[in-house]
């Protein structure tokens, strides 16, 4: 007997589908529009960079940019807004860096570019003045370990250019900016100099946060320019005699109160289960903290904006989250991961923008095959928008607390990363390298993801 139960699924199933498709296209179309016309977010982070500026855990910016966070999603039509408190770190940088090669020869040497890592400690007022090992990997330092002592140690590590999208870039070089300087440490030097974390055309450092090992001394730990660090290298080639004189401020005071900033769009359904789309409040003091994070914040309150201003209700919960101290401790994100936790809250999905605000190319995410099927089953609606990379693996790190602690199916939005590290954590990460076009862009991208999942998951 032939099977003909399956050709009936199939001719009732496709054309469903099809029409779910075309509603759901329909729906994207009318988010681009009101988002590529009406959005508030290039606005919104206008007053945040030019008003408030950099935002860095435990200082008055801190409390300032909370403060906008309530009232730009109060503004943006959230049901509710509140104040998530967390315990978040206060590190201080104190006064310039500064740094210069010294030499028994008598030309002028301009002083080096530097900037202290973040959560590093300070050399003192009389600074730190030594030779230097330049090192090109762990394996070189433990090489030449024995040469380590009363030095200060420069890690010469370039970023890899092979690398087409540059957070594998990152992520191969960001190990010696968190570990360098009790790596060093254990072998008895004084001080680190690490190439910063970019590839960028210019001599902007590149701060970050570092990690100390209880085992080892903390020593003095400072990112330099590129065009510095080719002239320190080739410095030391020519001069055996060379040292450096660096002194660095800064200082950890006592861990003070910090805020998640949450707003609410109560869903019509579902109203006790939820999702989470967010971006970091803070940022490195050195910037205005533009592209990151000020921009995955705007785009993720443009989200409600474009929801409310439309009538679309969720039938889940949407939380809007502006996460704090993601740079130097990642506070916000334990803290609202603890709280569903011990709350027993049933999270669907969660969504970060944490990348940038250039011109979005897709999603990285985390979860279930099931999951990952239906997503991808959405790629034809995304496409004519030019968001079509949906393979790579990932997530924010504050949404990532979510996941790891009850295991909520996660994504961050993916933009083009090529101009990314130019700015991150550099001085240079200001409003106007900001393209309004490209951040509204990836805000229609988040808002046409939410409402998929929303109806989907």
């Amino acid at each position: 007997m032939r099977n003909y139960i399956m050709p009936i699924l199939l001719a009732c199933t496709l054309p469903a589908l099809a029409v779910a498709q075309e509603k759901d296209s329909v729906t994207l179309r009318k988010l681009a529009d009101e988002v590529l016309t009406h959005s508030t977010a290039y606005e919104n982070l206008r007053i945040l960079t030019k008003q408030i500026g950099g935002r860095l855990a435990g200082s008055p910016q801190m409390v300032k940019a909370e403060q906008w966070g309530v009232k730009a999603l109060k503004a943006a039509g959230a049901d509710t807004v509140y104040l998530q408190e967390c315990m978040v770190p206060h590190w201080i940088r104190g006064a310039k860096e500064e740094a210069r090669i010294i030499s028994k020869r008598r030309d002028f040497i301009p002083p080096l570019e530097v900037l202290a890592l973040g959560n590093s400690v300070g050399s003192g007022p009389d600074g730190v003045n030594a030779l230097v090992l330049e090192v090109a990997s762990f394996d070189d330092l433990e090489a030449k370990k024995d040469q380590v002592k009363g030095k200060i140690v420069f890690y010469n590590y370039h970023f890899n250019p092979t690398f087409i999208k540059t957070f594998y870039s990152y992520g191969d070089a960001v190990k010696y900016r968190g570990q360098g300087a009790s790596r060093a440490a254990k072998y008895g030097a004084v001080a680190v100099i690490v190439r910063s974390m970019t590839h960028g055309a210019n001599n902007f450092p590149h701060t970050g946060a570092m990690q100390y090992d209880s085992a080892y001394p903390k020593i003095p730990a400072v990112a330099i320019g590129l065009e510095d660090a080719d002239r320190l290298s080739q410095r030391l080639k020519d001069d055996n005699s060379a040292s450096v004189f660096l002194r660095t401020n800064c200082e950890m005071k006592k861990d003070t109160i910090g805020h998640n900033v949450i707003a609410e769009l109560r869903g019509s359904k579902y109203p006790d289960q939820y999702i989470t789309v967010g971006g970091h409040l803070d940022s490195w003091d050195v910037a205005e903290g533009a592209h990151d994070d000020g921009t995955g914040c705007v785009q993720s309150i443009e989200v409600l904006r474009a929801f409310k201003a439309l009538g679309m209700k969720p039938e889940h919960t949407l939380r809007v989250v502006l996460f704090a101290n993601e740079e130097n401790g990642t506070r916000g994100g334990k803290k609202y991961a603890e709280v569903a936790k011990t709350r027993q809250e049933k999270h669907v999905f969660a969504l970060e923008s944490d990348a940038g605000g250039f011109t979005p190319r897709g999603f990285t995410t985390t979860m279930d095959a099931a999951h990952k099927a239906k997503m991808n089953s959405w790629k034809p609606l995304f496409a004519p928008y030019g968001i079509y990379d949906f393979d790579e693996p990932g997530g924010g790190v504050d949404v990532g607390q979510l996941n790891e602690a009850i295991g909520t199916p996660m994504a961050e939005l993916s933009p083009d990363s090529q101009r990314y590290f130019d700015i991150h954590h550099a001085a240079n990460d200001v409003f106007e390298a900001v393209n309004k076009r490209e951040l509204e862009l990836g805000a229609f991208g988040m808002a046409g993801f939410i409402y998929l999942v929303d109806q989907n998951f």
